[in-house]
C-alpha cells in the first residue's frame, strides 16, 4: 500500500478547496500563506499532478482536485468529529450571533429548540446590537442582517426575498378619517425602522405618488416597537411582509392590496475563515436546510 501523504497536507488542501484562496485558509488554520502554500504543493507533488488552478488571487479546483476533494472531504470531517469526541465528551461549542431583534424573536426562538435537540452541545451567544457586519472582527462569529447588500469580501447567503408593505391597526380603516387609498396617508404619521429608511420611498415610487408627503414621519431602532405603535392606531409601518405575517397579532393588517419588491432582503454572513469552523457550519446548514425550508 502506498505511503499516505501528511494529514496536515490534506487538511490544507480540503480548507483552500472550500475557501477558495491560500489567504482565507491560512486564516482558519492559524499559518502563515507561505506555510499552507507549501502544505498544497506537497501534496500535489505526492499525487504527481495539480490539483488547483491559479486565477489571480483565487484557486478553483481542477477535475483532479475535485475528485480528490469528494473522496476525502468526508472523511477527514469525520475524524474532526472523533477527536472532537475524544478530547473531551461534554465540551460545549459556542457560536457567538449578531441578529436584529425582530428576526431573534420572530423566526429564530421558535426553532431553537429544534436545534438544542438535534445538537445538544451548541450553545448561541445572542447579541442584537446593531451593526452586525461591521463587528465580524470584534469576537463574533457570524451575523443575520437586514440589508441591500453585503461586502463581497465576506461569506454571505440571502435568508429570504420579501416585499413592503403598508402596515395599520383595523381601526384605521374605519370611520369618517378612515385610510382606504394611498393619498390618505397625507393626514397619517408613518413609521419607518432605521435599519430600513427607503421603505417609504420605493413604496410611494411604486404606487405612483413619488411626491406623497405624509403628516409625519416617526423612526425607530426596534422592529417590535413600530409594530406595537402600529397596532395602537399611531401611525402607518413601512416594513416587510413577513414582518406583519410572522407578528401573528390580529390587531395589524396590510393596508392597501399593494406589494412592492423590497431591496432589503436578511442576510447570513461570516468571515470566509470563519465558516470551516463546526459552529458554524452546524448553524449555517440548519438555517438553510431546516427552518427556512419549514417556514
Amino acid at each position: 500500500m502506498r505511503r499516505l501523504p501528511p494529514l496536515t497536507a490534506i487538511e490544507a488542501f480540503v480548507q483552500v478547496a472550500r475557501l477558495g484562496s491560500i489567504k482565507a485558509a491560512a486564516e482558519a488554520l492559524a499559518l502563515s500563506s507561505p506555510a499552507l502554500s507549501r502544505r498544497v504543493q506537497a501534496l500535489e507533488r505526492h499525487v504527481g499532478h495539480p490539483l488547483f488552478e491559479r486565477r489571480h488571487q483565487a484557486l478553483h479546483l481542477n477535475p483532479d482536485g475535485e475528485r480528490l476533494l469528494a473522496g476525502i472531504a468526508p472523511s477527514l470531517d469525520a475524524l474532526a468529529r472523533a477527536m472532537e469526541q475524544a478530547t473531551g465528551d461534554g465540551e460545549l461549542m459556542r457560536l457567538r450571533l449578531a441578529v436584529p431583534p425582530l428576526f431573534a424573536s420572530q423566526r429564530l426562538m421558535p426553532h431553537l429548540p429544534e436545534l438544542r435537540a438535534s445538537h445538544p452541545d451548541l450553545h448561541i451567544d445572542l447579541d442584537t446590537a446593531a451593526h452586525g457586519l461591521t463587528r465580524l472582527d470584534e469576537g463574533l462569529d457570524a451575523a443575520i442582517a437586514i440589508t441591500t447588500e453585503v461586502d463581497p469580501h465576506l461569506y454571505s447567503r440571502r435568508i429570504d426575498t420579501n416585499c413592503v408593505v403598508a402596515i395599520g391597526a383595523r381601526s384605521l380603516q374605519d370611520g369618517p378619517e378612515a385610510i382606504r387609498k394611498p393619498a390618505d396617508l397625507a393626514r397619517a404619521t408613518i413609521f419607518l425602522h432605521r435599519d430600513l429608511p427607503d421603505t417609504w420611498d420605493y413604496w410611494r415610487e411604486a404606487v405612483g405618488l413619488p411626491d406623497l408627503q405624509p403628516a409625519a414621519v416617526d423612526h425607530f431602532d426596534s422592529g417590535q416597537l413600530i409594530l406595537d405603535a402600529a397596532a395602537q392606531g399611531l401611525g402607518v409601518a413601512f416594513m416587510l411582509e413577513s414582518h406583519l405575517r410572522e407578528a401573528h397579532d390580529d390587531r395589524l393588517i396590510q393596508l392597501f392590496d399593494i406589494k412592492v419588491e423590497s431591496p432589503y432582503s436578511y442576510w447570513f454572513a461570516s468571515r470566509r475563515s470563519a465558516l470551516s469552523r463546526r459552529p458554524v457550519k452546524i448553524f449555517h446548514d440548519w438555517l438553510f436546510d431546516g427552518v427556512l425550508e419549514s417556514a
